[in-house]
């Protein structure tokens, strides 16, 4: 269950943003990009997406999300997170260490949310835990 409640917030984190700059368009797009497969990460998305409606956004129906999946293949990662600006996503979700430092690497002006295992100040996500900066934030399992 926390696991869950966990892949929730993150949803509600990719949430605001797209709440914020709703405006911009009729239908935000949500960008997801992993390293991974989807075969793996179907429970995430599961829970992705009921924390979006937990929010009050739907796939399909006031949001879209564009997944993107490099199957293992890392160096395909800056290639699909350049498809995903160009697709005018309003947040890009890093589900993976990979993915969230390639979308770092790609922009700094678009909202990112990742999640790691690592500590994200020391791979260079962000500059502190308390005050992330730039336009990265996310969650980590920090086992100290």
């Amino acid at each position: 269950m926390r696991r869950r409640t966990f892949i929730q917030g993150i949803a509600a984190s990719a949430a605001w943003p797209v709440a914020t700059r709703a405006q911009q368009s009729s239908m935000p797009v949500i960008g997801w990009l992993s390293g991974a497969s989807p075969k793996g990460y179907a429970r995430n998305v599961t829970a992705f997406l009921e924390g979006l409606k937990e929010g009050g956004f739907v796939d399909g129906q006031n949001v879209t999300i564009e997944y993107r999946w490099a199957e293992g293949q890392d160096d395909r990662l800056p290639e699909m997170v350049a498809d995903l600006i160009r697709h005018q996503v309003v947040v890009i979700v890093g589900s993976s260490t990979t993915a969230a430092l390639a979308a770092k690497a790609a922009t700094t002006t678009i909202p990112i949310v990742f999640t790691t295992s690592g500590d994200p100040v020391r791979l260079g996500l962000v500059t502190s835990l308390s005050q992330p900066g730039g336009n990265l934030t996310g969650a980590t399992q920090l086992n100290i």
